[in-house]
């Protein structure tokens, strides 16, 4: 039986496999097709192309883009699109720069609080990935100031004065926006612990074409309600297991165990061509 996971994350972003392993690890576990969709960067994705080919796993383009909203931050997923389209690198390219803006005001936050971390020993413990808050996670971890990721996140990273420092992510609008030019669609990540129907309603109305239904953070009746008003606003339906692989996520048994049905991928990908159709004419 054919089966899907399109939430998953590599070294790349903050994730522990490489492209090549993960892949080789969705094989082991059944699975038939994947979507590498790390935070703000496509590198992963690049990677995985000719280990997807030689492992025999249909490899999805796909990124989870962080956003602007409400003068919130939301997780957008964005699948299918011409990862060599331009405005969609330009895009990227502006999100890795806010994404270390931001990490050199949480070393601030967290130095006026007593706590010895340098943006420099955070970079080089990211090794070349797009960084954020699970490297400097890990880095608290190393010098003692937490146990592990959910004490780190708990005692300083998840903190309202590191929530609310100001960051130059992209606003949702201009981001759907961008990946439906480059022939793509879009998906709100995660929705269950997030927002509240009437904010998913409201997200809706700006364009996304999708909602992350399954999700290892959604219990079955979430699941139900997402998928229902998902058929009900003809929406694709999209999910998967969020694998980052362990340390990393409380979520990382679920890969091979949290997935998508083949005919959701299929409603995808028609959704793409026809979008890329209708561009090119």
């Amino acid at each position: 039986m054919s089966r899907a996971d399109l939430h998953t994350h590599t070294k790349a972003s903050d994730g522990e496999l490489t492209a090549k392993e993960l892949l080789k690890k969705a094989k082991s576990k059944g699975l038939t097709t994947l979507a590498i969709t790390d935070h703000d960067t496509i590198d992963g994705y690049l990677e995985g192309l000719k280990e997807s080919e030689r492992v025999g796993i249909e490899l999805i383009p796909g990124v989870e883009l962080t956003t602007l909203w409400n003068n919130r931050e939301i997780h957008l997923l964005a699948y299918g699109f011409d990862p060599e389209n331009s405005d969609l690198n330009y895009l990227l390219i502006r999100q890795k720069r806010a994404r270390k803006l931001r990490m050199h005001k949480i070393v601030q936050v967290l130095n006026k609080q007593g706590v010895e971390v340098d943006y420099d020993e955070i970079m080089a413990y990211a090794r070349g990935a797009n960084i954020g808050r699970p490297h400097a996670a890990a880095v608290l971890i190393k010098k003692g100031y937490a146990a592990n990721v959910a004490d780190a996140f708990i005692r300083y990273l998840a903190k309202k004065d590191i929530m609310n420092i100001p960051t130059e992510f992209a606003d949702v609008d201009s981001a759907i926006r961008i990946i439906k030019k480059a022939g793509g669609v879009v998906s709100i990540a995660h929705p269950g612990p997030m927002y509240s129907t009437d904010e998913i309603k409201e997200l809706i109305l700006l364009g996304i074409d999708g909602i992350e239904c399954i999700h290892p953070s959604h219990n079955f009746n979430v699941q139900k309600v997402f998928t229902a008003l998902a058929k009900s606003m003809n929406l694709l339906i999209t999910g998967g297991s969020d694998y980052h692989g362990s340390p990393k996520s409380e979520y990382d048994p679920y890969l091979g165990v949290v997935t998508l049905g083949i005919q959701h991928v299929e409603a995808l990908k028609r959704t793409c061509k026809n979008r890329r159709s209708l561009i090119s004419n």
